[in-house]
This record gives structure tokens, C-alpha cells and sequence, in this order.
């Protein structure tokens, strides 16, 4: 009597699908809890580890190689292709005035002197003194940006706030800027650019980009790619600039780009994920790159990153080799840093244990 009891116990957990909602590991906790809505603006993740993909889920809608937009994880992206620039020749270093390379566009709006100290590198660190500020929404120059014909000579003519070299204010004109100099000194588009010296030499063939008016590239964001692509895109960082045994980017370049030697005053994204388990640690950037530091009582991982608005990832976790994407739809809301609790709870548990 006590095996049939069982035994009608098990069948009726099967039919009513408890049964297939219990996970294998971590890792399948992950979709469950995508589609329970625990986390309902998730829409895809992405693992691999040396290389080789060991988890990968898609939701609500979005499919195994569908195009997804990285919004400012791009702005990482765009700061690998200034790295290629250098190795290649095209830009002589990171301390080239950004001017010069412009000079069709003179005479410049809101002309000032500091304008002339502005350097490649302002750009990437996001302290290039323009009046704008993206990050507490103080002000938002993008949207006027793109009610323009061309999205370069807005950024120009901004006029500056702050010396540059002396204030991270983070916005997209930066971003924009660079992608501009990768045009002028490649004497090619940036798509091309992109094309011949990143996405070919990753395999990456389906993407499209998003252009002003004249057909200016934009370089900040709204460049669409699959998350398994963008999984690359983290590779090639994991692994100090190189993809399947081939040399993208130089190693020198990846350690610059994503040491973390800007700290952003109060913010942790980790905290704002509210998780229950991790001690919130501060975040840094470097080279449109991020790096936050993932530390609970048992153990602690860093976490160099590419962010974009509504929960749009690159995570590279080096002594895990481990390279995690996420994508979203939680735009403008403080959801979009649930994938950090997603990373705590289930993902670096799950490979910290091995």
C-alpha cells in the first residue's frame, strides 16, 4: 500500500509538471526562474567556459541567434576597435588630440581653447568635459543627437563644461566621437572597419547597424547582434585579445582597456540587484569597460564587464574562464542589474564548486 501511495504521489507531481520544473543544477534554475517571473525582462544568457558553450537559454520571444540590441555594450565594443586602430597603425596612441582628425568640420560650434586638449583617451574615459551627463539623466545629449542630420558635427560643436582629463561625465557623444576617428584615420566606414578586423576574424556575420542621416555609424549603441555573438566579443577579452588561436586585438590593449581605474562614486551593481548574498563592492571603469568585484563570505570573483540599458551584458570572469551574456528588456528600470543576481545566486556558485 505504502509503494502504490508513493507511486500516485509521483504521478500526479508529474502531471501537473512539478517534476519537470525541478532543476538538473544551477545553471537550468536559471530558465525556470525566467520563465516563473522571477526575472520576467530576461531574454537570453549565454555561458562558455575556454571556449566551449556549457549553458545557453532564450525567453520570452527572442530565439538562438536572433538580433538583440547591445544599447552601450557597444561602447565596449567600440573600444576594442580603437585598439585594433593602434595595432594596426591607423592611430598612433591613445594621446591623439580628437580635433585633427576632423578637420572638414571646422569652424566648430561653441569653440574653446580646452577643446584643443582633448585626447582619444578622454574620450574612452569618459572625461572629455562635454556638457553632457547620461548617467544620472542630468543631461541626455543623445536624443538631440539623433534629431539631427549628422551625429558628428553634433558632437563637435557641444560646448564643454569641464576641462578635459578632469571629470567622468559619462555620454554617448564620446562614444560617437570615437567611432568617427576610427572612420577618419582608417579612410574607411566603421562598419567596414568592424567587418575586416572584428567580426570576420570572430566568424560574425549577422548584425546590423544602426546610422544617422548621412550614414554616419553610430558607435555608442543601438548596434544589434546575436548573444551568442556577443559572447565572442567576451573571448576575445578572456583570452588577453585573442579568438581560436589568432591574435585580434594585442594584449597590451585588453589589460589597459579593462583595468578598472576610475571609481564610480556610490554605485554598485550588485546592490542595486538587491541581492541578499553578496556584499556590495564599488564599480570601476576603464576603457568603456566596467569591473565590479563579486565577494560574498565563502569566496570572491572579478567581473570585467560591457553594460547597456535594459540589462544588456558581456561578462568576463578570467580566473573562472568564464564569459557570460545576458540580454533584456528592463529598460531604464533598476531591473536591468538582475543578471547580477543571476550571477551570484546560480552562475559563479555553480562553477566556483568544480
Amino acid at each position: 500500500m505504502k509503494r502504490f501511495t508513493i507511486l500516485i504521489v509521483f504521478l500526479f507531481f508529474c502531471a501537473s509538471g512539478t517534476a519537470q520544473k525541478m532543476p538538473a543544477n544551477l545553471l537550468d534554475s536559471i530558465a525556470i526562474a525566467g520563465n516563473n517571473g522571477t526575472y520576467p525582462n530576461l531574454e537570453g544568457v549565454t555561458i562558455t567556459q575556454r571556449g566551449k558553450l556549457v549553458f545557453e537559454t532564450y525567453l520570452h520571444g527572442l530565439r538562438k541567434g536572433s538580433l538583440h540590441d547591445t544599447r552601450s555594450a557597444f561602447k565596449s565594443i567600440t573600444a576594442l576597435l580603437i585598439g585594433i586602430a593602434i595595432d594596426k597603425g591607423f592611430i598612433k596612441n591613445v594621446h591623439q588630440k580628437v580635433y585633427p582628425f576632423f578637420p572638414e568640420y571646422k569652424p566648430y560650434g561653441n569653440w574653446a581653447s580646452l577643446k584643443d586638449s582633448m585626447t582619444i583617451e578622454h574620450l574612452l574615459e569618459m572625461k572629455s568635459g562635454f556638457d553632457c551627463e547620461e548617467w544620472d539623466g542630468s543631461k541626455d545629449c543623445e536624443d538631440d543627437m539623433e534629431n539631427t542630420q549628422d551625429w558628428i558635427k553634433f558632437c563637435l560643436d557641444l560646448p564643454l563644461k569641464n576641462k578635459p582629463g578632469t571629470k567622468w561625465d559619462y555620454t554617448s557623444i564620446n562614444a560617437m566621437l570615437l567611432g568617427g576617428i576610427i572612420a577618419h584615420a582608417s579612410h574607411r566606414s566603421v562598419s567596414e572597419f568592424a567587418d575586416q578586423y572584428l567580426f570576420k576574424p570572430l566568424g560574425i556575420t549577422q548584425y546590423r547597424w544602426t546610422k544617422d542621416p548621412l550614414g554616419h555609424e553610430t558607435t555608442a549603441g543601438s548596434f544589434y547582434i546575436s548573444p551568442g555573438d556577443m559572447n565572442k566579443i567576451g573571448q576575445v577579452v578572456l583570452n588577453d585579445g585573442v579568438f581560436n588561436g589568432k591574435r585580434v586585438v594585442s594584449g597590451k590593449w585588453v589589460k589597459r582597456m579593462t583595468e578598472g581605474r576610475i571609481k564610480i562614486e556610490d554605485f554598485s551593481n550588485v546592490q542595486i540587484s538587491r541581492n541578499k548574498t553578496a556584499i556590495p563592492q564599488p564599480t570601476y571603469y576603464g576603457y568603456a569597460w566596467y569591473t565590479e568585484e563579486i565577494k560574498t563570505d565563502h569566496w570572491k570573483h572579478t567581473v570585467v564587464f560591457a553594460s547597456g540599458n535594459g540589462g544588456q551584458y558581456i561578462m568576463v570572469i578570467k580566473d573562472l574562464d568564464l564569459v557570460v551574456t545576458f540580454t533584456g528588456n528592463s529598460y531604464n528600470s533598476a531591473k536591468s542589474k538582475l543578471p547580477f543576481d543571476i550571477l551570484v545566486k546560480y552562475i559563479l556558485p555553480h562553477f566556483a564548486k568544480k
